[in-house]
This record gives C-alpha cells, structure tokens and sequence, in this order.
C-alpha cells in the first residue's frame, strides 16, 4: 500500500482546490504536485510543496525584477556558469518539500544530510505500519572484497532462498510480537480488555530496522543538488539510489536548465586533484604514466582512470 485512503482523499481535495498563483510556478512540477512515485516495494517519494523556478535562480543572481528580463538561452548561460563555478547563494532561493516513505534503515544513512528540515512519522504516538522492505532477489549480494560498505556477487539458490526467509519470517514475527506487547493490533483494538499494554514507545524497540518509517523532508535546491550528487552516483548504495533517482525526475520537471546544467557538471563531470591534472597534461604531452611514476597511491590512480574512462585502456597495456 503506498498511501492510506486517507492520504488519497487528501491528494484529491488538493488537487480539486487546486487555484492560480501570481507566483512563478513551474508547469513541469505542477503536474506532479502531490502525487507518489514509487520506490522499492512499499515506499514513495512525493512532492507536497516548492518556492521558485530556474527563473528565482536567475533573479536571485541578477537581483533583476520578476522572471523574463532575459531570453532563455542567456538564463540557461548564467545557471550553467554559477553551477560550474559553485557559486551556489542563488540556488539557495529555490526550496521544495517532500513526503517520503522509506525503511528506518534507509531514513538513518539519510539523515546525515543535516541540511534539510524533517518531520518523522512517530511511533511513540501512533502505531508502525505493516510493511517492511524485503530486497529483490537481485539485490541480495555477498559483502564486497574490496569495499568495506559495499556489495558483491548477487547471492543465488538456496543461499538468496534462505536469507529471504529470515527476512520474512523474522518481520512478520517481530510485527506480531510489537501488536501483542502493546495488546492492540494497527488500528488500535484491543486483544484483551482487562489487560494492560506496553507503551507504544518501548513496544516499537523490537521492530527491525527494514520497517518502513515516514516523514515530510524540506530542502533548499542548492543542498538538494549535493544530496543527488552522493546519493544518485553508481557507487551509492542501491535503495537509498532509487529514491535519489526518482528526485532526479522531480528535478527534471522543477527547474529542466538547471537539471541539464546539474546532469552536465556535477553528474556528468569529474573533479581533478593537482596530481590528477599533472598526470592528464602528462598524457596529453604523449607520455606513457604509469602508477608507479604517478606519484599516486594505488587508490588514487584507479579513481583516476575510472574518472577518464581508462581503466580498460590501462588493463590492457597491462596484459
């Protein structure tokens, strides 16, 4: 279930109030005000409210008044060459507010991001809900040998089999025993009346960590751009990535010239350190480098040729 009919009725009534606005208002993102994208089995990402469009980024920069003072190439010109400069004040007037549901174990690698405001769902005042995260068979991997928080081969037959069921059986296991210690089921009624139930606040410690939780996250655009650069990259662990992706659509629609801009230089592009430009001149001069005469570290040098797509190249001249 991704939204209670509760939640639906509140969609619809918005949606239905929906009125004019002399604010800027991205056409984009209007279409897809309220409503739940899906991630993973039982989670969602929505947006529930933003202030500005690339054209408050421009203004912000240019201290200009209102939107359209200059054509749309030389907006997407300005954005392009403050994102590539990090000059990063004017993407700070833009702000958006999500609801978004996602397992407790997802919310607490989220939350190192200090840079938003959140609001969670508490289960100190209400009941947890019945839904829990069980990965997909093709994400059930092996610890990684070369990345301590990472993942290796994909587990398969009776290995990945098993470890589902635990998975299964110990949430729903767990779920009944949280229902029992607080002698009430999720919608609040009770299993014996002359019976007294554990506080909802110590009943909710059993529940594990692949439970789902809730809140309302709002963001300014400039630290939503660093959070999609952490959390979309390849490297990022893959259930809190497809939340990131599904924010990547929200950004395509919120504000398209700086997502193209973001997609360009963050995403698409590569930091350099001075030893990483050193060795780059190096190669174009004609040089042959290697690691060994880098003056890099063995981590350093594979990062490097993974930057300039030349670890294939590199393991080749190797062999």
């Amino acid at each position: 279930m991704l939204l209670t009919p509760e939640q639906e009725n509140e969609i619809n009534a918005l949606r239905k109030a929906a009125k004019p606005s002399l604010r800027d208002v991205s056409p984009g993102l209007e279409d897809m005000l309220y409503k739940p994208i899906p991630v993973l089995d039982h989670g969602f990402v929505r947006v529930i409210d933003y202030m500005g469009t690339d054209a408050a980024i421009v203004q912000a920069a240019r201290v200009s008044y209102g939107a359209g003072t200059k054509k749309v190439n030389e907006d997407a010109g300005l954005i392009n060459y403050l994102l590539r400069h990090r000059h990063t004040t004017p993407f700070e007037m833009c702000e958006i507010k999500f609801h978004i549901k996602l397992p407790i174990f997802i919310a607490r690698q989220w939350i190192r991001h200090r840079t938003a405001n959140v609001n969670e769902y508490s289960g100190r005042y209400s009941i947890m809900d019945k839904e829990f995260y069980v990965p997909a068979p093709d994400q059930l991997a092996a610890q990684s040998k070369s990345n301590r928080q990472g993942r290796g081969d994909v587990l398969e037959g009776a290995q990945a089999a098993r470890v589902l069921q635990i998975l299964k059986e110990n949430s729903v296991k767990s779920y009944a025993e949280y229902e029992e210690m607080m002698n009430c089921n999720e919608e609040g009624k009770i299993f014996d009346e002359g019976k007294d139930g554990l506080a909802r606040e110590l009943a909710r410690m059993n529940l594990p960590v692949n439970f789902y939780t809730q809140w309302y996250w709002k963001i300014d655009l400039h630290n939503l751009l660093h959070f999609l650069s952490l959390r979309a990259d390849s490297h990022a662990q893959y259930e809190i990535r497809v939340y990131a992706e599904a924010m990547l659509d929200v950004l395509k629609a919120w504000v398209p010239i700086t997502y193209k801009a973001f997609m360009d230089y963050r995403m698409g592009g590569t930091s350099l350190s001075a030893k990483g430009l050193a060795i780059v001149k190096r190669m174009i001069a004609g040089e042959n480098v290697t690691q060994e005469d880098s003056g890099m570290s063995k981590g350093e040098w594979r990062e490097l040729m993974q930057s300039l797509d030349l670890e294939e190249v590199r393991k080749i001249e190797v062999a």
